[in-house]
């Protein structure tokens, strides 16, 4: 062959070649049309259970520490030695019981000059009477008298230290023969703990629901789950502009004082009953990248996404406050492979059970 006839076959055979590859790419794109086609037509299967609208504990917990209803921290006026100690600490005091004697040396000698100090403004006031001494004599005596008692009174009180409260001493910062300086600690701490109380900072969403006498539910970590009653003793006028929290008192009648200062406290506030959906916890997604969560619902076989505004949790189940109605159909599975609006077939699931924590009356 000649060099023209070659080219001229090499030319025929790419024409042919080209046409075959045209033809099979085409079969190609053909089929794969058809299957996205088929695969557009595929509606996915989904589980699905109905809810419905339930009455739902109002309930909010918040921590505090336990505190003695009242505290009293005794210690003389005045810098002196302690003479002698009668409590230790962990002893159970009545109010006006005796705990300590300072010093007396200073009452010994206050006393006989109120005491000489009377005898004088006794003769002074039967002598004016008589008219056989002046008024100014009879009020000079009255009042050295009357200042000479005042500071045996003062003397007295400070040197036989007494519990103003009942309760239980809870710190003894002196041992007996010390001398006790009045820019220190307290020489004892007595705390009142029948009651005792806690003090807890409240959401301020809760301002108008939280009132005095109100019944709640305190746990403390130290034993378990055991549940005290407890009632709301003061709640704060003003709420704190930083936290968006008000304080709240809380009172343990506390008659058997197993309850103690410092344990550490769970306040349960229970303020109403509300009618909300609850739907099981498997079907709420939290969108990626936001706090904000989803409910798939079915709607005439479509798939519509809810936004819900979430509130308690009971075990397995959601209370949800808005975003859902009673009776919607929620989807408890294959909502990870759905989209809105997405055509889908429903399965009925087994309805979730609402057994929710129960506020202790």
């Amino acid at each position: 062959m000649h060099t023209k006839d070659y080219m001229k076959f090499f030319a025929a055979v790419a024409v042919f070649g080209a046409v075959i590859t045209g033809a099979s790419s085409c079969g190609q794109s053909n089929r794969d049309k058809a299957a996205a086609q088929a695969d557009s037509t595929k509606v996915q299967d989904v589980t699905v259970t109905k809810i419905s609208a339930q009455d739902v504990d109002q309930i909010e917990t918040f921590t505090g520490t336990v505190e003695g209803y009242n505290t009293n921290n005794i210690s003389p006026k005045m810098a002196a030695r302690i003479q002698r100690i009668f409590v230790e600490i962990g002893d159970h005091v009545s109010r006006g019981q005796r705990l300590a004697i300072m010093d007396a040396s200073s009452l010994t000698q206050a006393k006989l000059q109120m005491q000489n100090n009377k005898q004088e403004f006794e003769r002074s006031k039967q002598l004016y009477e008589v008219g056989g001494t002046s008024k100014s004599d009879y009020d000079a005596r009255k009042m050295a008298y009357d200042v000479s008692l005042s500071n045996y009174q003062n003397l007295a009180e400070n040197t036989y230290l007494i519990s103003p409260i009942s309760g239980v001493v809870v710190a003894r910062n002196y041992d007996q023969g010390d001398m006790f300086n009045s820019g220190g600690q307290p020489l004892f701490t007595v705390d009142q703990i029948r009651p005792v109380k806690i003090k807890v900072n409240v959401s301020e969403e809760l301002f108008n629901s939280i009132k005095k006498g109100m019944n709640v539910n305190v746990q403390l970590d130290v034993f378990g789950d055991e549940v005290f009653k407890g009632k709301v003793h003061l709640a704060y006028p003003s709420v704190d502009a930083t936290s968006r929290t008000f304080p709240v008192e809380v009172t343990i009648e506390n008659q058997n004082e197993r309850v103690r200062p410092g344990m550490f406290a769970r306040v349960t506030f229970n303020y109403g009953k509300e009618h909300h959906v609850v739907v099981p916890d498997v079907s709420v997604v939290k969108q990626v990248g936001s706090g904000d969560r989803y409910v798939y619902t079915v709607v005439d076989g479509k798939v519509v996404y809810r936004k819900v505004t979430l509130g308690r949790q009971f075990g397995k189940m959601y209370e949800v406050k808005s975003g859902l109605n009673d009776g919607d159909e929620v989807i408890v599975e294959g909502q990870s492979v759905v989209n809105n609006g997405e055509k889908v077939k429903a399965k009925e699931g087994e309805p979730a059970a609402f057994t929710p924590d129960k506020f202790e009356e």
